[in-house]
């Protein structure tokens, strides 16, 4: 794996992103969610046996810099749209947990050139459903996020008073950016859902059945927005079904990546 940082954004010239790249094959961009890239670490790992993996660390998370300007969602899916460009890459596969599959979909719908041919979604936020609203995350406690967040809430709860005084602080900065960019209006792009069906590109959405921060219902109202989109639910996952149940996650974005994406359909 390397590690690197890179200038991606004529909009925000002094900004250095901060990558992890593995692999070779078919370009797959991997966007963590607002538990910041250790929660797609293994997901990574996984596919850079079959694809170049790219994965950035969201400005602002884990410690990078953030510029002023950068403010919101869209704000990160053009940084990420510059990157494919200046790599010039194109069929690429986006794969968004959370927080990154709502900058997925902010992508696709801006992605003029149609660098991007596949879609991944787990456990995405970013629309709003009238009938499933999302959890308000920043108003839960310890406990609260737990009990949302996973299947078993007993295996992976950790209480804060035994969290080192570093990671912890580490973790309030990831949320106060999270707050900066996806806030307000809360977790949502009010426009978005009425827009996805102009993305064309085969987009998988991955649930957890046991996910209460947006439920699998909601998953299946932002599936079928999609104008190419199916969902498919994990069984004894919740919001991380990537880390919770693997081995399950994995094989059905495998089966995605081998997918004939529309390019090679044209070819």
């Amino acid at each position: 794996m390397v590690r690197m940082s890179t200038n991606a954004s004529a909009m925000y010239p002094d900004l250095s992103l901060t990558l992890s790249e593995a692999g070779a094959g078919r370009p797959a961009l991997i966007l963590h969610g607002g538990g910041g890239p250790a929660t797609v670490a293994g997901l990574a790992q996984h596919l850079s046996g079959s694809a170049h993996t790219i994965t950035p660390v969201h400005p602002g998370w884990d410690g990078t810099p953030r510029p002023a300007g950068l403010t919101g969602v869209g704000d990160l899916a053009l940084v990420y749209l510059n990157l494919l460009r200046e790599r010039r890459l194109s069929d690429v596969l986006v794969v968004g947990s959370s927080l990154g599959g709502w900058v997925a979909a902010e992508m696709a719908l801006r992605d003029s050139a149609g660098s991007i041919t596949g879609l991944v979604l787990i456990d995405a936020v970013g629309v709003r459903v009238e009938t499933e609203p999302i959890t308000d995350f920043f108003a839960l406690d310890a406990r609260g996020v737990a009990e949302h967040s996973w299947h078993d809430p007993e295996r992976y709860y950790l209480d804060p008073a035994g969290i080192p005084a570093e990671e912890l602080a580490r973790r309030q900065a990831n949320m106060a950016t999270m707050h900066v960019l996806a806030g307000d209006p809360y977790m949502h792009n009010p426009a978005l859902l009425s827009r996805l069906g102009q993305i064309q590109v085969p987009a998988l959405l991955l649930w957890g059945e046991s996910d209460r921060v947006v439920t699998p219902a909601y998953g299946a109202a932002y599936a079928d927005a999609f104008g190419n989109g199916r969902l498919e639910v994990i069984p004894k996952a919740g919001h991380l079904p990537q880390i919770e149940q693997p081995d399950a996650t994995f094989a059905r974005v495998d089966a995605h990546l081998r997918r004939p994406s529309s390019t090679s359909r044209q070819r």
